[in-house]
């Protein structure tokens, strides 16, 4: 272990004291509690992992996740045989046929981001459910499949508390300007880049 001296251990303990009482202090200033529309947004890898990481916590609170995928489809990942082990608890509905360069096909698209939709708005008015999570839903509105102004109305007029979680890379300004947090992944290095194929149990 290494070695510290009693100057340097009593102006650690000094700094730490002053920092906890900035932070005490901040903290007891917010008394607000409502459910919040979150966004993970950015090029990075890791936006749909920190939402699956928000609703096992909300799950280790007692409360009810729905889980609705707007692109994602075409292929099996890890986290839903997971959630299965929750039970009903989990509500886990994959809507999508792949991505749009996959389908090339618009009608088709369109079509299953609304339906998609009207399964948001569906669980929405389930009260049991603490926590949304809207995964690839920016994608869909990048594309123009949904009408923007309409899904933003709906998700700001959800009941109050409702936590929602919305992701997916180029979020438009109008969800931005609508979300209580914005989380932006950006990407620094990948491994595909270095020819590395998805792997279970990283990227699937």
């Amino acid at each position: 272990m290494k070695e510290i001296d009693q100057q340097t251990e009593e102006r650690h303990r000094a700094k730490m004291e002053s920092r906890k009482a900035v932070q005490d202090a901040e903290v007891a200033e917010k008394t607000l509690e409502k459910g919040l529309l979150m966004v993970h947004t950015g090029s990075g890898k890791g936006k749909t992992t920190a939402a699956f990481g928000l609703a096992l916590r909300m799950l280790g609170h007692n409360r009810r996740v729905g889980i609705v995928q707007f692109i994602k489809g075409a292929w099996s990942t890890g986290e839903q045989p997971a959630f299965a082990v929750f039970g009903d608890r989990v509500v886990w509905h994959t809507m999508g046929e792949g991505f749009t360069w996959e389908t090339q096909d618009l009608k088709r698209d369109v079509a299953a981001a609304e339906h998609a939709w009207a399964k948001v708005v569906e669980l929405m008015a389930d009260e049991t459910i603490g926590l949304l999570v809207l995964d690839e839903l920016n994608i869909a509105l990048r594309y123009d499949y949904l009408d923007l102004d309409k899904v933003v109305a709906t998700l700001v007029a959800r009941r109050p508390d409702l936590h929602v979680v919305v992701t997916g890379r180029n979020a438009k300004p109008a969800m931005l300007e609508a979300a209580d947090m914005v989380t932006e992944m950006t990407l620094v290095k990948h491994h595909f880049k270095a020819g590395v194929k998805a792997q279970a149990g990283v990227e699937f």
